[in-house]
């Protein structure tokens, strides 16, 4: 896999305890019950579709898999080319992390991940750690902050909807 592109070192963070010097960001919401709603979200989440049901235009040559590349379409002109640093594929937990490529606004790593709990109840995650990778986004400040969390709140429902078929 490649990751001598990517924008950040900490490579991978996203599983673990995220690094300083970045803003965080995590959010867990349960989106679902049943083995059926996970294995639905697991199959959308790894399909890219979640990103394309909260209004994203999604450039990528198939399902999720260590090493891909994926762009994002986030408005007019701008783009948001990432790679897949890691795949998640577990019998109760499934999802990817993905990191900033050259020419994304922001600098770091993202992850989401869907999992489902003893008590058949599904969970989806994203975290997130990251800083301004180019100019407009460090004039910008504390609207891509915003704006980085009315795209989770859009992650969420997607998968909410995606979860219950």
């Amino acid at each position: 896999m490649r990751v001598d592109d990517l924008t950040y070192p900490e490579h991978g963070a996203t599983k673990a305890e995220l690094p300083p010097g970045y803003h965080h960001l995590e959010r867990r919401a349960k989106i679902g019950s049943g083995r059926a709603a996970f294995e639905r979200g697991a199959a959308a989440l790894m399909a890219w579709e979640m990103q394309r049901a909260s209004g994203l235009k999604v450039t990528a040559d198939g399902p999720v898999r260590p090493g891909q590349k994926v762009v994002s379409k986030l408005a007019p002109g701008i783009t948001a080319p990432c790679r897949v640093v890691y795949v998640i594929d577990e019998p109760t937990r499934r999802g990817f992390g993905y990191g900033t490529l050259p020419g994304h606004p922001e600098s770091g790593e993202e992850a989401f991940l869907i999992d489902i709990d003893d008590a058949a109840d599904v969970w989806f995650t994203v975290r997130a750690f990251t800083h301004p990778g180019n100019t407009l986004a460090k004039l910008v400040g504390p609207v891509g902050r915003v704006a980085q969390q009315l795209m989770t709140a859009r992650y969420i429902s997607a998968m909410r909807r995606l979860s219950a078929g």
